[in-house]
């Protein structure tokens, strides 16, 4: 979170790590000019804040080589600056939205609406060349680019009608999956690269594909699930989606499915994963799967009540885990209907080790298996064996690997005998009482907020450096996601 700096610290921190008097001076009395008056002229004190601050930090060594009392010159810059436009964007991130979505009239995605609302608000909020040059570098070496893009949708999303709007409009099927629905419904089959997706009779299977990692997600991951997702719930002859792992590349797996081994922390290192992912991975792909789709005409303007019942096209859910659900694999099984395990495999959720949020297990995770043990696993590196009683609030049944098959096309058939409209009908009436839209809204803004902060922050580094990268240089396959062997 935001440090808070006391003014009579700000000039001597950065002059103490060497900065120039006078461009530090600027800098310092730039911060005076804090008073909300209107949008414009509000913009352009942000701006002159977020242009010498940015400028300071680049006359210090890169973040990886500098001293104590550079980092900490450096951490005064970038929480002066993010302070600067948390201000700026409680003010007026709300007339920016609506003014973007034609008040709500033209729905947008959230990577529309960050690349929209940096062209509007430029200097405040990173370009797409800013976010693409800063992906030549390391996470380490990174300065808080990204901090923005965190406060202006923790705002957004604090807003409760602004926040349901966002929300819905990541319920809609993505254009590139009405794109390829024909084709899929023709072929029963597409191959999205890291993910695929396929038909069988009444059921829809996503199977994870990024065989070189794991089947850890990362951004060549995110669009497939989703257009996947999009795909199964869309394609009127299915009733039923499976998620399950592929085969992988890892020699310790060989011949073997693994479900999936989370969050890609080899790209996190390497400043390859975005932090845009961990809201469009949330509110779309993992979001989709518990609430369905919606239609356009069913988001309606930001005048709209927002207490109305949801009308989500969706359909029941099954997993498939083999091998191991760790990190984000496991918060999947948070959002399905029924968890099918291989014997011998288990799943943990490995974020805080790594410095990050669990996405919304901090959120879900207490109501399968207690607030004690969701507290163990996600503070305490708690690791579920599905054979442990522990786990039986995350498993349904517990089979041999011989048997999977089996029981997946057993379990299919009970769940398309049942019929798709109750289905739907009895998880809408569930989630009234488990997760209603508001609350899961009321998540997301803390979520926005809070895991920027750790996204860019040196404790992130520091334990990937103790717990991921330097086992990885020992390794004889140094690729994988937050895989504990």
């Amino acid at each position: 979170m935001i440090e808070v700096i006391p003014p009579i610290e700000r000039e001597s921190r950065l002059l103490m790590a060497g900065l120039p008097p006078e461009q530090v001076r600027s800098f310092v009395e730039s911060l005076q000019n804090s008073d909300a008056v209107s949008l414009e002229p509000d913009l352009a004190a942000a701006q002159r804040v977020c242009e010498l601050g940015r400028a300071l930090l680049r006359a210090l060594p890169s973040k990886s080589r500098r001293t104590e009392t550079e980092l900490r010159a450096g951490n005064t810059i970038v929480h002066l600056i993010a302070d600067t436009t948390l201000k700026f964007f409680r003010n007026h991130a709300g007339a920016v939205y609506r003014e973007l979505t034609n008040n709500g009239a033209s729905p947008m995605r959230v990577e529309q609406l960050a690349t929209r609302a940096a062209d509007r608000l430029p200097g405040l909020l990173p370009s797409s060349a800013d976010l693409a040059d800063e992906r030549k570098r390391l996470q380490k070496d990174k300065d808080g680019l990204e901090i923005s893009q965190g406060l202006f949708f923790s705002q957004i999303l604090s807003d409760p009608v602004l926040g349901h709007h966002l929300i819905k409009s990541l319920l809609l099927p993505r254009a590139e999956s009405l794109d390829v629905l024909d084709a899929f419904m023709r072929q029963g089959r597409l191959d999205l690269g890291t993910v695929v997706v396929e038909a069988k009779a009444n059921a829809g299977y996503i199977y994870f594909n990024n065989r070189a990692y794991l089947n850890a997600e990362d951004d060549s991951t995110f669009l497939p699930l989703e257009i996947a997702a999009d795909l199964i719930l869309l394609d009127t002859e299915l009733q039923v989606g499976v998620l399950r792992g592929g085969y992988v590349d890892h020699p310790w797996y060989a011949q073997k499915r693994v479900f999936s081994a989370g969050a890609n922390l080899t790209q996190i290192y390497q400043a390859q994963f975005s932090y845009l992912q961990y809201l469009i991975r949330d509110m779309g792909f993992a979001n989709k799967m518990y609430r369905g789709v919606l239609r356009p005409d069913q988001i309606g303007g930001l005048a709209e009540p927002n207490d109305e019942p949801e009308q989500t096209l969706e359909k029941p859910w099954i997993a498939a885990v083999e091998s191991f659900a760790i990190g984000g694999g496991c918060q999947l099984l948070l959002v399905v209907d029924y968890v099918l395990a291989e014997a011998g495999s288990y799943f943990s959720l490995p974020a805080r080790r790594e410095g990050i949020i669990p996405a919304a297990a901090n959120l879900r995770l207490a109501r399968f298996v207690g607030e004690r043990l969701a507290r163990e696993a996600i503070l305490f590196d708690r690791i579920f064996q599905v054979d442990d009683p522990e786990s039986r609030g995350l498993v349904n049944e517990v089979v041999p690997s011989s048997e999977i098959d089996t029981a997946i096309e057993r379990r299919v058939a009970g769940v398309v005998g049942a019929g798709l409209v109750s289905a739907g009908a009895n998880r809408k009436a569930m989630r009234v009482r488990t997760e209603p839209l508001d609350l899961f809204r009321k998540y997301m803004a803390t979520y926005a907020y809070q895991q920027v902060f750790c996204h860019l922050s040196e404790q992130l580094i520091r334990n990937l450096e103790r717990h991921w990268i330097g086992r990885q240089r020992n390794s004889p396959d140094r690729k994988g996601g937050e895989a504990a062997k």
